[in-house]
């Protein structure tokens, strides 16, 4: 399965990072760093209108080739000038062609919260994302035990990170809840063959307790699914392919925020 796979080059990519560079001396680079924070990422997605977190990503296993020549920087800049209010970052390379080099080119362009949008199994991965000035990382609950997203979470915390669980079933939501999740990330794409169900969002509201942030990933498209999701009170979305195609961010967002009114 592609879920299976991307977790094997990804766990093999990190072995290969950890020899150009040990966990102990990435570690120590973090730790210098000022830990302090109001978690942005978190901030965010507590203003009361629908926040949008506009993706980028050069391809995906289930499209193949998105975009893969951008201009990271002016496309950070035009998300931001377009009213979004996070970025997220595909730093996957082999299956979506992206790299810890796009996240940090985003976080020292524009001044808002970063997601590292990748398959994290390893703590290296998100003392990389601190050190890239990321504001909040991806813990997948499909990929990862109990014990991990209990771990994980306790990690991101400490260095003042956000953790978005994603879930795409009720066992799923259920397990981060009880990790202590404050952001689960209902994804409409099933991670093992990669087909969308938008409906999933929908059918997995009721699940997250109403303090909890709620974030619908994957299958947005239009005003309509904006209309759709902002009835059933989600806190957020995220929005990957329809921006990355958009020939005009500004415009395309401002599309998609008409479907709140």
């Amino acid at each position: 399965m592609i879920l299976d796979d991307l977790t094997n080059v990804t766990k093999a990519r990190v072995a290969r990072a950890k020899e150009q560079q040990p966990l102990a001396e990435l570690r120590s680079h973090v730790e210098e760093l000022d830990l302090t924070t109001d978690f942005p990422f978190e901030q965010a997605l507590r203003q009361p209108q629908l926040s949008f977190i506009c993706e980028i990503k050069r391809a995906s296993p289930s499209k193949g080739d998105i975009k893969t020549t951008i201009d990271v920087p002016q496309l950070a800049r035009d998300y931001a000038a377009a009213g979004a209010d996070a970025i997220s970052v595909l730093t996957e390379p082999d299956y979506f062609k992206g790299s810890l080099a796009d996240l940090e080119a985003v976080t020292q362009t524009v001044s808002l919260p970063v997601l590292r949008k990748d398959f994290t199994v390893d703590p290296y991965m998100i003392y990389a994302a601190k050190r890239a000035g990321a504001s909040a990382i991806l813990l997948i609950c499909a990929i990862l035990s109990d014990q991990e997203l209990r771990e994980f979470f306790a990690l991101a915390d400490h260095l003042s990170l956000s953790a978005i669980f994603e879930a795409h079933n009720a066992t799923e939501v259920q397990r981060a809840i009880a990790a202590g999740a404050r952001i689960i990330g209902i994804n409409n794409r099933n991670l093992k063959n990669f087909t969308v169900n938008f409906d999933n969002a929908k059918q997995l509201r009721e699940a997250v307790p109403a303090d909890t942030l709620m974030i619908a990933e994957s299958g947005v498209k239009t005003a309509a699914d904006i209309k759709e999701l902002s009835g059933l009170g989600v806190d957020g979305v995220l929005v990957g392919e329809t921006m990355m195609l958009a020939p005009d961010p500004k415009a395309k967002l401002q599309e998609l925020r008409d479907g709140e009114n």
